[in-house]
């Protein structure tokens, strides 16, 4: 589990005034958890975008409010549609003994090893993510699965490639084993592929941090929703 840190300030702006909060490089958060009411609080835009990007909704992160750290995993990320800034962040505390439920990145290692590139055969990820559980300190950043034993057309890696490591265990109980993360294609049939659907796929060579917008949802579920976040 990655050391990864932020120092959160309460938040007494509510409303209207949330936009020249942010406007003044200020980004609006909440935490919630626990027995504990959730409190509003804010960190500035910069040290908040890189621990957004860093840990996800993945990895633990240990915020500091008024001198006291807690662990909290970012359970919504909040960006403008259009203008994709950074708006608020809802962070959920958990303790070290907690299983925690979360999605976690599947990252292909060993481009350029695979007997299917060598020979001009594209590879392309068509899952990005699965959900485990863990203890904070069993989670991993990402689940590391090599493509180097890819040869042909007819290969595939498939969630049954996976090997969790220890104390990590897939979330549904009844995980299908046999759903595909990826699949290897000749470049000419991937282009008609493309054409037929109207898209434009492409070879997996970079995993990003998924930024999404349903922060609505989240605080619902703290049974305290941050209207103002909205704002």
């Amino acid at each position: 589990m990655s050391d990864i840190s932020l120092k959160l300030d309460t938040r007494t702006a509510e409303g209207k005034k949330l936009a020249k909060l942010r406007q003044s490089g200020i980004t609006p958060s909440v935490v919630y958890g626990g027995q504990d009411e959730p409190m509003s609080t804010q960190s500035g835009l910069i040290e908040t975008l890189k621990v957004v990007r860093a840990a996800g909704k993945h990895t633990p992160v240990n915020i500091i409010i008024d001198g006291k750290k807690r662990l909290a995993i970012i359970k919504d990320i909040d960006m403008d549609p259009v203008r994709q800034e950074l708006r608020h962040v809802a962070f959920h505390t958990i303790n070290q003994n907690d299983v925690i439920t979360t999605e976690v990145p599947i990252e292909l290692i060993g481009q350029g090893e695979s007997e299917a590139e060598r020979i001009g055969l594209v590879i392309l990820q068509v899952m990005d993510s699965i959900e485990v559980k863990a203890k904070p300190a069993n989670l991993p950043e990402s689940i590391e699965l090599s493509i180097a034993g890819l040869a042909t057309e007819d290969d595939k890696l498939m969630v049954s490639d996976i090997k969790l490591p220890k104390g990590v265990e897939f979330a549904d109980v009844d995980q299908d084993m046999e759903l595909v993360i990826a699949n290897v294609y000749e470049p000419g049939a991937l282009q008609a592929a493309n054409e037929a659907a109207g898209g434009e796929a492409e070879p997996e060579d970079v995993t990003e941090v998924p930024v999404e917008g349903a922060e609505a949802a989240t605080l619902a579920d703290a049974k305290q929703p941050e209207a103002d976040s909205k704002k």
